[in-house]
């Protein structure tokens, strides 16, 4: 009879050891900033002439995003577009380099557990505490100490949940609104969430996200090839012809164990000890590895006790395992490369070089032309107007282009727009079209300008519409 196979396999455990080294360290600081940036980041005053003084504020109600003294409008989602163009190809480009190291390092699920796993082993102990805990029944000790870790994760989930809140208004408001009741529900609703959601993906998940839910996992293989580093074991050092043995009497120094054809790992499992998803690096490439290199560090570390040069696992790629040599600039690498230097030169173009107005013109089409008592056709556009300044600007409307023509504003005198107000208008254009007109469209432009002479002029194209 055939085994039945499940669809749902528990999760076993993983209580990974601790380790020093340069990679640690490495990570260390990176989660470090990481974490200031998220948390202070809307503690940051900067004063500006208009809008609030907070560095970066997402307004929905004004339709504003403050980045420091760049000011983002609905009308700028292009520039959204762009940045996740950016963010993927960057991603492809670092990937086909030095293959999983956005996990490794930067994501933020990876932060995230770094800071439990510590929390957690400052409470429960190291590693054997750990299992030792887990194994035991539950009595005082399991209880409190379990208590305490999951408390302690969920102060940082809240806090985690309650940061990403202070970014949509006033960060000091918020905070002293929230914690008596008077915060608007959007505000407790996202905090709770994101409180669940982190607690969930950074504790009790864990590993799970990185290898079953997250699909950068499971398609990052095709951006690999023979030349991407990877953190790999050098499986002909560490084997050797007779394979890997503990330092037992005989076998403890490296000319021993070379002439007896045993390569230099000596099976402390360390490596496997360190990892967060708690695979071995020694069995080679795995979709599970998040490339963090805690193994490389945990291998150093026991090979500069033994004396023995470091590097049995390090960050390297296949074909310098086989004896080659790396080769950075290919194909795929300077294609990628070139892309994201592309994208960023855009993007950048397109933000220190936008107009201090945004305008945009619609011909009203019903009806598209009018014919006037006095033989001059008449058409009407719908002239919208959003001030991106930092300045109070009063708005002046020209043509150029109709000779004749008259701009009919209605009642409107005065066009004063405050830095991000938006403003719509009708205005009539009359024009005695000549006999000798060409087609049944005539190009002209309207002229906006401040009149103060603060900005220059800005000419938004259009076309006036006859039947001549």
């Amino acid at each position: 009879m055939a085994e039945q196979q499940h669809m749902y396999e528990a999760r076993i455990p993983i209580h990974p050891r601790s380790v020093k080294g340069r990679f640690r360290n490495l990570k260390t600081g990176i989660l470090i900033l990481a974490y200031s940036v998220y948390f202070l980041l809307p503690w940051i005053r900067w004063e500006r002439d208009y809008g609030p003084d907070q560095a970066v504020l997402f307004d929905i109600p004004g339709r504003q995003f403050f980045i420091f003294d760049l000011v983002v409008y609905p009308q700028d989602i292009f520039w959204l577009a762009g940045f996740l163009m950016l963010a993927a190809t960057l991603l492809f480009f670092v990937t086909g380099l030095a293959g999983r190291v956005f996990c490794g390092y930067f994501c933020f699920q990876t932060l995230w557990t770094d800071l439990f796993m510590f929390l957690e082993r400052k409470i429960q102990g190291e590693r054997p505490a750990r299992i030792r805990l887990s194994k035991q029944g539950w009595n005082g000790e399991k209880l409190l100490k379990y208590g305490l870790t999951h408390a302690s994760w969920l102060l940082v989930a809240f806090a985690t949940g309650l940061g990403f809140v202070l970014y949509w208004g006033d960060a000091p408001t918020i905070v002293s609104q929230f914690f008596v009741g008077e915060a608007v529900g959007a505000a407790y609703i996202t905090a709770g969430i994101l409180t669940a959601t982190t607690y969930v993906a950074a504790g009790l998940a864990r590993e799970q996200v990185c290898t079953f839910i997250c699909p950068y996992a499971r398609f990052q293989s095709v951006m690999f090839d023979q030349d991407t580093l990877i953190v790999s074991y050098d499986q002909d050092r560490g084997e050797g012809t007779a394979g890997r043995a503990k330092p037992v009497k005989g076998l403890q120094t490296r000319e021993e164990r070379q002439a007896a054809g045993v390569g230099d790992c000596i099976d402390c499992g360390y490596c496997v000890q360190v990892c967060p998803t708690g695979i071995d690096i020694r069995d080679g490439l795995q979709y599970q590895c998040i490339h963090c290199a805690l193994c490389v560090d945990a291998c150093d570390t026991i090979m500069d006790k033994q004396g023995w040069p470091r590097g049995l696992i390090r960050y390297t790629s296949e074909r310098e395992l086989e004896g080659g040599k790396t080769q950075w600039f290919r194909l795929k690498t300077v294609g990628y490369g070139a892309v994201v230097v592309v994208i960023v030169g855009a993007l950048l173009t397109s933000i220190l070089n936008r107009p201090p107005v945004d305008a945009n013109v619609n011909q009203v089409r019903q009806p598209l032309y009018v014919q006037m008592s006095d033989g001059q056709i008449q058409n009407s556009y719908e002239i919208r107007l959003n001030n991106t300044s930092q300045e109070v600007l009063d708005f002046e409307l020209d043509l150029a282009g109709l000779e004749g023509g008259t701009l009919d504003l209605g009642d409107v005198s005065d066009i004063r727009l405050e830095p991000g107000d938006r403003l719509t208008i009708l205005a009539r254009v009359r024009y005695d079209v000549p006999d000798d007109a060409e087609g049944s469209r005539i190009p002209f432009e309207f002229v906006i300008s401040d009149r103060q002479g603060r900005i220059e002029p800005y000419s938004v194209s259009t076309q006036f519409s006859h039947a001549r």
